[in-house]
């Protein structure tokens, strides 16, 4: 299967259930619509895509989103098998992501850096 093939497959999974969650159609309660589906990785046959996914709520949890969406993966996928025109429809495989919330740390630690050396000036 080629890349490119595959890479497109991600995108549509990551759209498709980017809107599931905003939308709200997904109804465990522990998947709520500050998640954010960070990237998706279609294995090279198409039998798996690993789905990470952020929470960009500031205490939220995103093992239990995590464990939310792995319950509703079976829905997702009937979603997702009505979105898509493919013959095989991955497998649904949910981890979390901390890059954004590791990235707002970053930058709020990088903004009090350069507010103390102003204030030393």
């Amino acid at each position: 299967m080629g890349a490119y093939r595959t890479e497109r497959v991600g995108h549509l999974v990551q759209e498709k259930i980017s809107a599931l969650i905003l939308e709200g159609r997904i109804k465990d309660p522990r998947v709520h619509p500050f998640l954010s589906v960070t990237r998706v990785r279609v294995s090279r046959d198409l039998a798996f895509a690993d789905v990470y996914v952020s929470n960009i709520r500031e205490n939220g949890n995103t093992g239990k989103a995590v464990e939310g969406l792995q319950s509703a993966a079976g829905f997702i996928q009937a979603e997702l098998a009505s979105f898509m025109k493919i013959r095989k429809i991955p497998r649904l495989r949910f981890h979390p992501d901390s890059g954004i919330r590791e990235g707002f740390d970053i930058v709020k630690k990088i903004e009090e850096l350069t507010g103390d050396k102003d204030a030393g000036s």
